[in-house]
């Protein structure tokens, strides 16, 4: 390590040079890296509804629908649009009355069946389907089209169309939350550090890192909109400490020697190992969120994994450089921090042990309810804001023709007309379904199939197949549109064993019950990685559990104020934020928990030695405590999207709760075990005496 350090800080202008040059490769992998706005194309292949839409894509091209409610508009005028519709790039084929029907059949004659389909009062409906995925270019480019031709009394709605203002609000804000995170990240840097150059410094080398992080994302292919918009803001938060390390080190180092590139070969050295075994925990984290079953975990977690080694890597190269070729503004710019010297809180912490393992247990199980019975939801347009095109014609649908979610269901097409009939009528029984559309809905069982036209028996029959267009009232993640799926699906497994079952609702229900079982296995591996690297770290099997016992009460607390709050979390939030907070900031409680142990070597009385570790570490865990939120407050406070900023607040809460956690509470219990941890950690300290508190415990 010495030789890689002296030729860091030997050749920092070097190590500058090639950095800067890296950065080309990876602005061009950053804009090659297509962005994925669909949460249920996540979903295991093997799925019965992902099955399902490939079939409807492949066979159909359906397994994208848009529905477009057009109100007080004629006939006529309503073929016209159609027609401009089916010309648009991306559209396979748009079905209304006409497909089946000759328009000039009256209104009020046409059977209830078929005009509970097509019209409600003053509106009419027009199905779409499109060529391609939801979330694919070219159906969203469609989306963007069809908006043009189709006036204000016209209201697309649709996944596809969700996804679209999804894409258009992600991209104009993705911007603004990066920018205020490093503002505000500046901003406390500046508060606490004692030179107004150094945050800048930092931020530039954060920044290297996150650039070649989004760059190498195109070796995945793809990352999802929520990577998108969270992993630099997390990647600055979480690598930002590493930084901090360094810096402390290398003015340690300074005092030392009048040769600044010596100490800061010294401090590279140094921090290395420090920053490595820190990282690990961390890396660890993200990584146990990739075992998700729901792939965007592998998503998160691989990107956020990676940015966490890269991170590291720039704190050990570009950094020192950045510091060395800097050093006179560093110097010439110094100042007075505003943080105190925490001698006050040392003090209580210490006398007030036993105070605050009370508080903690007292916490525990209130906190751990709430965390249980938060109320989660699945559905992405939940988390949009009320005004946008998508979700205002989700509502028209709803209001109009008593739809918000549509199925399709995929059965053999040996399965004869006769039984079709018998399906239809079994799921029009069923509670909260509004309509069934097939050919079959159109002819009755004495009219011959060969009267039907064969375009329009081709969009619900096709190579081998047969599809049902089967229309809901009830919206997707509910109680009651999950017990609906599980009728209808039963339903027409009675008569093909092989039929499927899919749409927006289907494919929801789906997520619900694979988050529940990612939700205990992301967490499981989560505890298990970071206990075994905290064993691996002290030798010990006392000191990880105590550590992920205080983080663990940090998350619950953090979960648990939505509940108590009355307030809805999205589903990945539950998954994930664990994970995060768990790898993120229980560094702070290694740190502390290394000063301790550095300090009973030197002092045999337990409280005066936590004293002095808590004061000397409380500058490093409450200067990273409040960098990681402000890097992440940011997005909750400007993001209009529900799904980000709920995910982002709770993030920038669980850095602070674990700060706090950590500074107040685990001193208590390290003290209050510090016998047992002597018996069960290797090297601890040789000398077991313990002398009773020179401190007073009242």
């Amino acid at each position: 390590m010495n030789v890689f350090s002296n030729l860091v800080a030997k050749h920092r202008k070097l190590v500058l040079l090639l950095a800067t040059l890296l950065l080309l490769p990876s602005l061009y992998g950053m804009i090659k890296t297509n962005i994925n706005y669909d949460i249920l194309a996540y979903l295991p292949e093997d799925l019965d509804s992902v099955k399902g839409q490939n079939v409807l894509n492949d066979t159909f091209k359906s397994a994208s629908m848009g529905m477009l409610v057009i109100e007080n508009m004629e006939d006529k005028d309503v073929i016209d649009v159609k027609g401009e519709i089916e010309k648009v790039k991306g559209v396979d084929s748009v079905t209304w009355i006409d497909d089946l029907l000759d328009i000039s059949v009256p209104e009020e004659i046409l059977p209830d069946d078929i005009k509970d389909i097509f019209y409600s009062e003053d509106s009419t409906l027009l199905m779409i389907n499109f060529q391609d995925k939801s979330s694919s270019d070219i159906t969203q480019d469609a989306i963007e089209d069809i908006r043009g031709i189709v006036d204000d009394k016209s209201f697309l709605s649709g996944m596809s169309a969700v996804i679209k203002d999804t894409i258009d609000l992600a991209d104009s804000q993705t911007p603004i939350y990066v920018g205020l995170a490093v503002v505000l990240a500046i901003l406390i840097l500046i508060l606490t550090l004692e030179s107004t150059v150094v945050p800048f410094i930092i931020l530039i080398s954060i920044g290297y890192a996150i650039v070649y992080n989004f760059g190498s994302n195109i070796f995945l292919g793809e990352i999802s909109y929520i990577t998108k918009s969270l992993a630099a803001v997390l990647q600055l938060g979480v690598t930002l400490d590493y930084s901090i390390f360094l810096l402390h080190r290398f003015q340690e180092e300074s005092k030392n020697t009048d040769d600044k590139e010596t100490a800061m070969a010294h401090s590279i050295s140094k921090t290395a190992s420090s920053v490595i075994g820190s990282s690990l925990t961390t890396i660890a984290g993200f990584l146990s969120i990739a075992f998700m079953e729901l792939t965007i975990g592998k998503d998160i977690g691989i990107v956020m994994a990676k940015g966490v080694i890269l991170g590291v890597l720039s704190v050990l190269t570009i950094l020192p450089s950045l510091i060395l070729v800097f050093d006179k503004p560093i110097n010439r710019f110094k100042h007075k921090t505003l943080l105190p010297e925490f001698n006050k809180l040392s003090d209580l912490v210490t006398r007030k042990y036993k105070f605050f393992i009370i508080v903690g247990l007292i916490l525990f199980l209130p906190t751990l309810y709430g965390q249980l019975n938060n109320d989660v939801y699945y559905n992405l347009d939940e988390s949009l804001p009320d005004d946008l095109d998508s979700i205002v014609s989700l509502e028209k649908l709803k209001t109009n023709f008593n739809m918000t979610t549509t199925h399709m269901a995929i059965v053999s097409d040996k399965v004869p007309d006769y039984e079709i009939y018998k399906m239809i009528d079994k799921i029009k029984n069923v509670k909260g379904i509004e309509n069934v559309l097939t050919y079959q809905t159109f002819i009755g069982p004495g009219i011959p199939e060969n009267f039907i036209p064969e375009k329009a028996k081709s969009k619900f029959q096709k190579d081998g197949y047969k599809q049902l267009i089967i229309n809901s009232k009830y919206r997707a993640a509910t109680d009651e549109e999950n017990i609906q799926i599980k009728k209808v699906d039963k339903i027409i497994k009675n008569y093909d064993e092989k039929a499927m079952l899919t749409g927006e609702g289907v494919l929801t229900k789906d997520l619900i019950d694979i988050a529940d079982r990612d939700f205990k296995r992301v967490n499981l591996i989560s505890y298990f990685s970071v206990f075994i690297i905290i064993m691996l770290i002290f030798i010990s099997f006392s000191i990880p559990l105590l550590l992920i016992l205080v983080i663990m009460l940090a998350i619950f607390i953090n979960m648990s104020v939505p509940f108590y709050l009355n307030h809805s979390i999205p589903f990945i939030a539950s998954i994930v934020i664990g994970s995060i907070q768990l790898g993120a900031t229980v560094d702070y409680a290694i740190l502390l928990t290394t000063r301790f142990k550095e300090e009973l070597k030197n002092n045999t009385d337990k409280f005066k030695s936590m004293q002095i570790a808590v004061r000397e570490s409380s500058k490093s865990i409450i200067t990273s405590g409040l960098t990681f939120f402000a890097s992440t407050i940011g997005v909750a406070i400007i993001s209009n999207m529900e799904f980000i900023s709920s995910l982002s607040t709770m993030i920038a809460r669980g850095a602070l709760i674990s700060t706090a956690v950590i500074l107040f509470i685990l001193p208590g219990l390290l003290l209050a075990a510090e016998s047992i941890i002597n018996k069960t950690t290797k090297n601890w300290v040789s000398n077991t005496k313990r002398k009773g508190s020179n401190v007073n415990e009242k």
